[in-house]
């Protein structure tokens, strides 16, 4: 299986913008730029390189607890991921030097222990959590 996703930029880094574009349509001529990336803390002006990273590690890492819990034999009520990226600047440009997953969960007849047990799998297992692994990943875990 192969995914791909289409950025387009013009101008300058500083000055100039982009526009993002996948097949699902969910990115459909999406606009980025480094005013967007660094001058908008809040993120509402569009979207960043570091959003669209911690979409995509929310989304896996749910969904690969989702399949662990299955294989426990139960069936999630809710599963609720947030997160973080942090981008810091650093001598000659910049990293991401930290993710932060923090995990709401409730899943009926399961034990907190055996939650824990999986969600803490889920996290070193997901695909996305493997191709950033050169960057700490923390894991905050709320059952109930």
């Amino acid at each position: 299986m192969k995914r791909k996703a289409t950025a387009v930029w013009k101008g300058s880094g500083s000055d100039g913008s982009g526009i993002l574009n996948g097949p699902s349509g969910v990115l459909s001529d999406t606009p980025y730029s480094a005013a967007r990336r660094f001058e908008n803390e809040d993120g509402k002006a569009g979207t960043n390189p570091e959003e669209l990273i911690a979409a995509a590690h929310a989304g896996c890492y749910a969904m690969a607890l989702s399949f662990a819990i299955s294989g426990e034999g139960h069936t999630a009520d809710k599963l609720d991921v947030t997160a973080t990226v942090t981008l810091d600047k650093i001598e000659g440009g910049f990293e991401i030097s930290a993710i932060d997953l923090d995990l709401k969960g409730k899943v009926e007849g399961m034990k907190e222990s055996k939650f824990k047990e999986l969600a803490e799998n889920a996290k070193k297992g997901c695909p996305v959590s493997k191709a950033l692994s050169a960057v700490p990943i923390s894991l905050d875990i709320t059952f109930g």
